[in-house]
């Protein structure tokens, strides 16, 4: 089946998602996220575009990118095969590490601007991980006392500036986000040093290698100490269904 051409926009602002291939880890450890996110930053100057907002999930990428010379297709291919290496060879892998070819919509508003500024921020809270200001892997600090590392001029001007912003994503989070309840969140670190401790793993992944019986015993015993079914999905690569039913 063709690739559907990608939809391009004047604003030059594209929210961009890259997935790991079978819902692939990403991010084993701190020193991945790092390397990930130096990589878009060592693309971003030898390429010349901005990064306006990111996210680093376990098993996909959410960036909000502004490219004026439209070469989306090869700021992407450089990011993505660059950390494709580096993973591949730490983790003695092969064959490729993303799902297909990026996943990418125009942001042709102002208005649609916030609210993929705002989503891509509360991503993690979205998915059961940690609430947005606690999340480690995002930009969301950078918008609190903005640095080198983001270009978010444009939409602090809008919002009011960095001391309004953690005001911003809390007020819209009691308007728009009634559904995210205040609870202690079980972080993704705590889950990932749960599994590894308890089966003498260094990977959540490697439960799959399990046989049915045990895997299922597994499962069930991580539900139990409170993960969440998406939460395990993330750590371990094992489908949602089989998760459900263990």
């Amino acid at each position: 089946m063709p690739r559907t051409a990608r939809q391009k926009c004047e604003s030059g602002y594209y929210h961009v998602i890259l997935r790991g291939i079978g819902r692939q880890i990403l991010f084993e450890d701190a020193q991945d996220d790092e390397r990930f996110l130096s990589t878009v930053l060592r693309y971003r100057q030898e390429l010349c575009f901005d990064l306006v907002a990111w996210c680093l999930m376990d098993n996909h990428v959410h960036l909000l990118i502004h490219d004026a010379r439209d070469q989306l297709d090869l700021i992407m291919k450089k990011i993505a095969g660059s950390y494709a290496i580096y993973y591949n060879r730490k983790y003695d892998r092969f064959g490729h590490l993303f799902q297909d070819r990026y996943m990418s919509e125009a942001v042709d508003s102002d208005e649609y601007l916030l609210t993929v500024v705002r989503y891509i921020h509360r991503n993690p809270e979205k998915a059961g991980v940690a609430k947005a200001e606690d999340y480690r892997w995002s930009s969301y600090g950078e918008y609190l006392s903005p640095g080198e590392g983001i270009d978010n001029a444009p939409v602090l001007e809008m919002i009011g500036g960095p001391k309004c912003f953690a005001d911003w994503m809390r007020r819209e989070r009691e308007e728009n986000c009634l559904d995210i309840r205040d609870k202690q969140w079980i972080h993704d670190d705590q889950a990932r040093k749960l599994i590894c401790d308890t089966y003498k793993l260094t990977s959540g992944t490697q439960l799959q290698e399990f046989n049915k019986k045990e895997r299922d015993a597994a499962l069930r015993w991580l539900k139990a100490r409170g993960l969440t079914v998406r939460q395990i999905e993330r750590l371990t690569g094992i489908n949602r269904g089989v998760i459900q039913d263990a």
